[in-house]
């Protein structure tokens, strides 16, 4: 009896992480992936990976993907993603706070969401003239500090399927080559820190770095400001902003 328990308790704990696995794949790929795309990438075996999918599918967990007849991760993700940030927000909030106070700018706190930067939390400093986006906008990935911050520390794989070839311009200092902006992906990595020198919106500068939680997901902590407080500023809002990843880092460890 026990060995059968055991067995059951041992093909159940299979079936989750092969769930998950389908999961994280689907959120590489947020256009989404037919069942055999799906089986290639997790190493299953399609009829399994069809099996799973319509477990998740009945949960709202994952959902059919008009343009390529697969499947993407469904609205249920985004249900349980907005009561995991809530909980980020809250913690990170006075981290948030202290670095605002202490260069008198906006900060904010965002995610990667569905191939874009989400805007989840925001500290307002007192100026006449910001930078602010309401929590809940989103931004492209490949012109913001925020966005590049993240790009810089995900695997190149999945990289390279967030983005396209060609990359949209915004303003005439928008990097339009995905080859180039790799390469400043890669300094990026080794500074730890990504700036956005008015290549999204004319005007606006900001810089950003990424802070990873307990569960291992990624948030980007940036400072937009105008370009005339931000030109001449840059190493005193890297050193501030650098401190604060840091606190946050071994608050989560």
């Amino acid at each position: 009896m026990n060995n059968i328990q055991d067995q059951n308790k041992t093909s159940g704990i299979q079936v989750i992480t092969r769930a998950a696995k389908i999961l994280r794949t689907l959120r590489e790929h947020p256009k989404g992936l037919s069942l055999t795309q799906i089986s290639k990438e997790v190493d299953l075996a399609r009829s399994t990976v069809q099996r799973i999918v319509a477990a998740l599918e009945q949960e709202n967990l994952v959902t059919a993907a008009s343009a390529n007849s697969g499947f993407r991760l469904g609205p249920e993700i985004a249900r349980l993603a907005s009561a995991v940030n809530s909980d980020l927000r809250e913690e990170l909030r006075p981290f948030l706070i202290q670095l605002s106070n202490r260069i008198n700018e906006t900060v904010d706190l965002s995610i990667l969401d569905n191939g874009k930067v989400l805007f989840v939390d925001q500290i307002i400093a007192a100026h006449p003239l910001q930078a602010t986006s309401q929590p809940g906008a989103s931004f492209p990935l490949h012109c913001t500090a925020n966005g590049k911050a993240i790009l810089a520390s995900l695997p190149i794989n999945e990289v390279e399927n967030l983005l396209p070839e060609q990359l949209k311009r915004y303003t005439d200092k928008t990097i339009t080559k995905r080859d180039e902006l790799l390469k400043e992906l890669e300094t990026v990595r080794n500074e730890g820190v990504a700036f956005s020198r008015e290549e999204h919106i004319e005007g606006i500068c900001a810089v950003g770095a990424v802070v990873v939680d307990r569960l291992g997901n990624r948030s980007a902590v940036s400072i937009p400001l105008p370009s005339t407080r931000f030109y001449g500023n840059e190493e005193k809002l890297v050193t501030s902003l650098i401190k604060t990843c840091q606190n946050i880092n071994q608050h989560f460890n």
